[in-house]
């Protein structure tokens, strides 16, 4: 994302992400949850909203607890609803909520989210996509992509001559330890900003 790379530096909300969150490798399952729980309500808004928001959707979804935010019902989604903190947006929220469960299943099934995630590396974006789509809703390509590259299984989070590339390549990401399945540094479907 050489665009990011060049812009996210030095910028209030931009630069802390890009400097010490964006393509680090994750393993805690609130952070996973919180990551796609972003991503989704990204899509079709500017990043620099839901960076705005964070802290808001941090307090409306329980710390990203997926067996907490598993157990919202009917009250919970139209407290979420009326919450001007977070995009308000029903498909959104219901996917927030529903995807909560299916982490919670796959917590069950595999002992936790990261372990999931990791059992199905390594995998070309294509099939990422389609496994994610299989499990989880309102995850298309640019979701999956980003959340992906987000937690260091997917490179691109930054232009190889990035200073923060180094930091993240002593991490060993994921990515990194797998066959390269795009170019470390090549554009994403979108703009961070």
């Amino acid at each position: 994302m050489s665009g990011y790379c060049e812009s996210a530096p030095g910028h209030p909300w931009h630069g802390p992400y890009h400097d010490s969150e964006y393509g680090f490798p994750v393993s805690d399952d609130h952070v996973l949850f919180e990551r796609l729980t972003l991503e989704i309500n990204q899509a079709g808004l500017s990043w620099l909203i839901v960076l705005r928001k964070r802290a808001a959707f941090k307090l409306a979804f329980a710390d990203f607890d997926p067996s907490i935010v598993a157990a919202f019902g009917e009250r919970d989604r139209t407290r979420l609803l009326a919450d001007a903190g977070i995009i308000r947006n029903r498909k959104k929220v219901d996917a927030v909520i529903e995807n909560a469960r299916r982490i919670v299943a796959l917590q069950d099934s595999h002992g936790s989210f990261a372990a999931w995630i990791d059992a199905h590396h390594p995998l070309p974006k294509a099939d990422w996509v389609k496994l994610f789509k299989k499990t989880f809703v309102f995850t298309g390509g640019e979701v999956v992509g980003e959340f992906l590259m987000s937690i260091g299984y997917l490179p691109g989070a930054h232009r190889e001559d990035c200073p923060v590339s180094p930091r993240i390549l002593r991490l060993k990401p994921a990515w990194a330890r797998a066959p390269k399945t795009t170019k470390p540094g090549s554009s994403s479907p979108r703009s961070r900003l």
